[in-house]
């Protein structure tokens, strides 16, 4: 780092911004007419929580919303506070001279997530009789990890990562705009590499650029190009995980291991987190949908060893808890794999979004009144078990859609014989190899 830049905080805070028309990604919620803009132009801010991976803008929004509304506004991380700390922001928010004049303060807690019950608890009357206005954020899904009473009591925002051209937007605010930057020659000549280093990530955007450009002190101009931002990024790779980044490239490797069946390289990833700390139930999820979607119907056990794993490892915890974890790991990664059911699921998701609501045929319709049956409602409707094989030749798709097929099985033991049971039943549909 130069020594005129130790004088300055680090590039990513120099260029948080300030307002919503700086802010940078998430249209969905900020953009014209969205809903959370709505909610902030017209003051009546209710408790939230904001779900989405690291430097998508969580904290910085939270910020803005505070600033925009003229709110007081405390922090909390939840790494480092407890119970105690959440009454005296409480206390202070009750003795709030400006409380009626512009109203309720705002608590941020970050990695609310790892909050737990008993802290989660203790937030519950504040939010719900008005005393503060929850904002909570968090890379983990609420439903996980946030009580229901809570949750009940906050809407939730998805944040995205950001894209290439909100990467690149801030990337050229950046050479244009900061203080150090904008004195310097800087050429860049490519920036695909900054790009996929920075995974969606505005704060690892402007970590690596920064990287780049301190370590060609002194030259002119400085050179952005995939080469030189390779190269820092080799020689730095301490300084750029600073902010413990590597948890998501760590369970992305542990995940893909166990897809590609290679039970060794899952077990070491494994031990890198259980070393580094990492939370237990975190693990034991992915691992349940590690199950589903990668293993699937080629050995339906593995979903019913993953999810008692996550029992087992939610009742001893830890040290003990890495054992079934390893033991899950292990059969999952050595498990034949199917991403059958997970693929008719994406199939039949975009189907509804290129066709959507299209009438039930009437035949499977339910028919608890006498006007629905007069109406046709379940007319027709041939009752499987009554037929031989327990099976009949019915279309149940709406019309629009008849004959389309989602599920295709997959070549692996288990599917074979769905498939033997599907041709057999749906011959027009399942076509024999």
């Amino acid at each position: 780092m130069s020594a005129s830049s130790t004088l300055l905080p680090p590039l990513p805070e120099r260029m948080r911004p300030q307002t919503l028309d700086q802010y940078v990604g998430q249209r969905h919620l900020v953009g014209e007419g969205s809903i959370l803009r709505r909610m902030i132009e017209s003051g009546n801010l209710s408790s939230f929580i904001l779900w989405g991976p690291p430097g998508v803008g969580k904290t910085t929004l939270a910020h803005i919303i505070a600033q925009t509304l003229d709110r007081e506004f405390f922090t909390l991380s939840a790494v480092t506070a407890g119970v105690k700390d959440v009454r005296e922001v409480f206390e202070k928010a009750k003795g709030n001279s400006l409380f009626q004049r512009r109203g309720a303060p705002i608590l941020f807690i970050d990695e609310i997530h790892r909050f737990n019950k008993a802290q989660q608890d203790a937030l519950l009357g504040a939010v719900e009789n008005g005393t503060i206005v929850l904002i909570g954020a968090t890379t983990e899904n609420p439903s996980f990890e946030v009580i229901t009473p809570l949750l009940s009591r906050c809407q939730v925002f998805v944040l995205k990562s950001l894209d290439k051209n909100d990467l690149q937007i801030l990337l050229e605010r950046a050479l244009k705009e900061d203080v150090l930057l904008k004195e310097k020659e800087i050429e860049v000549r490519e920036s695909e590499a900054l790009m996929r280093y920075s995974g969606g990530d505005a704060r690892k955007l402007l970590n690596v650029l920064e990287l780049v450009v301190d370590a060609q002190s002194g030259h002119s101009p400085i050179v952005i190009d995939n080469a030189t931002v390779t190269a820092s990024i080799q020689e730095n790779m301490a300084i750029y995980d600073k902010d413990g980044e590597m948890h998501y490239d760590i369970i992305s490797a542990f995940i893909k291991s166990i897809r590609g069946s290679d039970p060794n390289a899952a077990i070491y990833y494994l031990a890198r987190m259980i070393d580094g700390g990492e939370d237990p139930l975190f693990i034991a999820r992915r691992l349940c949908l590690s199950a589903s979607e990668d293993v699937g119907l080629a050995n339906p056990n593995a979903l019913l060893l993953a999810n008692a794993c996550f029992e087992v490892v939610s009742k001893i915890g830890m040290p003990e808890g890495r054992i079934p974890l390893a033991e899950t790991t292990v059969y999952l990664a050595s498990s034949p794999k199917s991403n059958g059911s997970y693929m008719a699921i994406e199939n039949a998701l975009a189907k509804v979004k290129e066709t959507g609501n299209l009438p039930v045929p009437l035949p499977i319709r339910n028919a608890p009144t006498e006007l629905m049956s007069q109406l046709g409602y379940s007319d027709g409707y041939k009752y499987a078990h009554d037929y031989p094989g327990h099976f009949v030749d019915m279309e149940f798709l709406p019309d629009a859609l008849k004959g389309t097929v989602f599920y295709q099985p997959q070549p692996n033991k288990h599917e074979n014989a769905l498939r033997a049971y599907l041709e057999a039943c749906w011959p027009k549909y399942y076509k024999k190899d």
